[in-house]
């Protein structure tokens, strides 16, 4: 099949690039000229474990190109997806659908023949709707099709989740378009993949209310964590028993910092809107928004303590500021909030991940990125493993910086507090 992918984000990169392998036509579209041109050089503007090879290989191969011209590539294919960023609205907590609307209009213009148009960005309920309108008001209903496809892709394993979706949901009561998907999906369905088929909203609805509920186990297991501290339980003792029960499962149940990213913050928040614009009340989401923009805090709370209420001039370094591994993605990440707060109160600050230089901390008095792991910790009073990426699981801190009993406060639970107190390192957890 002839697909158009208008937007090559995270979404619209991987999905399009996806599609290529299993054998269909794809083009990417952004209008972006720059990016555009270092995508059809090889140059990839995310970072995506084994993207830039897929990318390489279904180039070379013709089932890949990028494209700014977005009207050209509309009236060559046959299914258009909608993947361009649905933010939060500045100064508000309503998804910004600007995009999304522009690109429907140029759309709009350029239908020639039967087209499915699907919104493959996260969208609150009855956007469907309003895109219809927007063709509409050009071309007869007959010539486009408006369905939802939700994207279920991790960062860091977008690749994998792609191939291997847990399930393919098509928000369509058109029976031609569910047809046509269904076929698109094929090569995945026979892999295993549960495939629902249901109205428009409902699907746009499920992409929400499931990053809802993944947030949600998030921030209910980093509360049960600070009780697990006032105690003296490991939490990681509680996340099994929990998660061995099949009705909760222990995915999502790692205490450590807030979450972050391109979805869960805004998703919340745009869930709470969309249910404020219905008069109904999530008063678990709004809790769990709440809980979360406080985690931070209450960590920073922790470093206070663990190194005696004394943070001025003391050499802290951060292991990590991603918001998680695998990814350079620094979009709500819980070191956004930490590392100002500890410069402001006089710490001096090394970092180093393995994503790289940061820009977000330029301008952050007494905050020097590294390039090894080694530089970033020797002289430190403190080392936060803020990240959990390969990178740090197996670190010797005793051969590695000889001479220094640093603290370490391990914010991701990679080591037992034996092997680290063994080597003489003084050693704090989460929930433990």
């Amino acid at each position: 099949m002839k697909l158009c992918m208008i937007g090559t984000g995270y979404v619209g990169l991987v999905s399009g690039v996806c599609f290529a392998d299993l054998g269909n036509e794809v083009v990417c579209v952004d209008n972006n000229i720059s990016k555009i041109n270092l995508l059809k050089k090889g140059k990839i503007p995310i970072y995506e474990p084994g993207l830039s090879e897929l990318v390489a290989k279904n180039f070379k191969n013709k089932r890949l190109n990028f494209s700014s011209d977005l009207k050209k590539s509309v009236r060559e294919s046959d299914i258009i997806f909608i993947c361009v960023g649905t933010p939060t609205k500045k100064g508000g907590s309503s998804a910004d659908l600007s995009q999304i609307y522009n690109v429907s209009k140029e759309i709009s213009s350029s239908i020639n023949k039967f087209k499915i148009i699907i919104t493959k960005s996260t969208v609150p309920v009855t956007t469907g709707d309003e895109i219809e309108k927007i063709l509409s008001k050009k071309n007869n209903k007959k010539k486009f099709s408006v369905a939802s496809n939700p994207e279920f892709l991790r960062e860091g394993e977008a690749i994998r989740d792609f191939t291997y979706p847990d399930r393919v949901v098509i928000g369509t009561n058109d029976k031609k378009t569910g047809k046509i998907l269904k076929n698109l999906y094929s090569p995945l369905i026979s892999k295993g993949a549960s495939y629902l088929q249901t109205s428009r909203r409902a699907a746009e609805l499920i992409k929400y209310a499931s990053n809802a509920f993944l947030a949600t186990k998030i921030t209910f297991i980093n509360e049960i964590a600070n009780l697990c501290e006032k105690i003296d339980i490991n939490v990681e003792d509680i996340s099994i028993g929990m998660g061995l029960d099949k009705r909760i499962g222990g995915r999502f149940l790692r205490a450590g910092p807030a979450y972050g990213g391109s979805c869960f913050p805004k998703d919340t928040k745009a869930i709470i809107s969309t249910a404020d614009k219905f008069k109904t009340n999530l008063s678990v989401i709004k809790s769990v928004i709440k809980s979360n923009e406080n985690r931070s805090k209450i960590l920073l709370d922790r470093v206070y303590q663990i190194l005696n209420k004394k943070i001025r001039k003391k050499k802290i370094t951060f292991l990590g500021v991603t918001f998680k591994a695998n990814t350079d993605d620094m979009r709500d990440s819980s070191s956004l909030k930490m590392i100002p707060w500890l410069s402001k109160k006089g710490a001096i600050i090394n970092y180093f991940d393995p994503t790289g230089l940061k820009k977000e901390f330029s301008k952050l008095k007494n905050v020097t990125h590294q390039t090894t792991i080694k530089s970033a910790i020797e002289g430190s009073d403190l080392v936060i493993i803020h990240t959990e990426w390969n990178d740090f699981k197996s670190i010797n801190f005793k051969n590695l910086v000889k001479g220094k009993k640093f603290i370490i406060f391990d914010m991701r639970n990679i080591y037992s507090s034996s092997k680290i107190e063994d080597q003489g390192f003084r050693y704090y957890s989460v929930g433990k």
